[in-house]
């Protein structure tokens, strides 16, 4: 299965980007790296620059029916500034409504949240996220991994970095049984 993975030109916590992906990997699926520009995304740890990863697809040049399902690794700016972006934002609506399953960690709700797909949906994210995803009728859980199906497709989210072991297992269980 191919799974795009959404990140910004920079603030990607590299850990949330390379884990995941690494997993993808391992699996048999293909990763493929999707940004809203050509060239070289800056991953961050923390607030410290770390790796620079090649954009493989731009958004608006490609689109989310040339994949299985989508990765939305967190950092603070990463998803900052892909919620300012309507291509992006259009890429991420268009596996919800396309039925395909979505996988995101940290601060990436905020994404989910600019497309509006939260509405009805039980999930977690960093606990500063709690009140934009309950203002955007979300169900904010503190949990370490929550695998939401309301709606035509599934939903894996997680809280942090230290929930990346269970993130990487369910969302890889989770998009296996969609694609079976």
């Amino acid at each position: 299965m191919r799974i795009a993975f959404l990140t910004a030109p920079e603030g990607v916590e590299q850990v949330e980007l390379t884990e995941p992906w690494q997993a993808a990997v391992d699996a048999g699926h293909e990763p493929v790296l999707v940004s809203t520009e050509k060239g070289k995304i800056q991953a961050f740890n923390h607030l410290d620059k770390a790796d620079t990863f090649p954009v493989q697809e731009v958004v608006g040049e490609t689109s989310a029916d040339s994949f299985g399902g989508l990765v939305l690794p967190g950092g603070v700016a990463n998803p900052d500034l892909l919620r300012m972006d309507e291509k992006a934002v259009s890429f991420v609506r268009d596996f919800f409504e396309q039925g395909r399953p979505v996988a995101a960690i940290c601060h990436a709700p905020w994404t989910l949240v600019e497309a509006d797909v939260v509405r009805g949906r039980e999930l977690t994210s960093w606990p500063s996220l709690r009140t934009d995803i309950s203002n955007a009728g979300g169900t904010w859980v503190d949990e370490q991994v929550k695998i939401c199906d309301h709606g035509s497709n599934k939903l894996v989210t997680s809280r942090k970095p230290d929930d990346l072991k269970a993130f990487c297992e369910t969302y890889l269980e989770v998009f296996g049984a969609e694609a079976a």
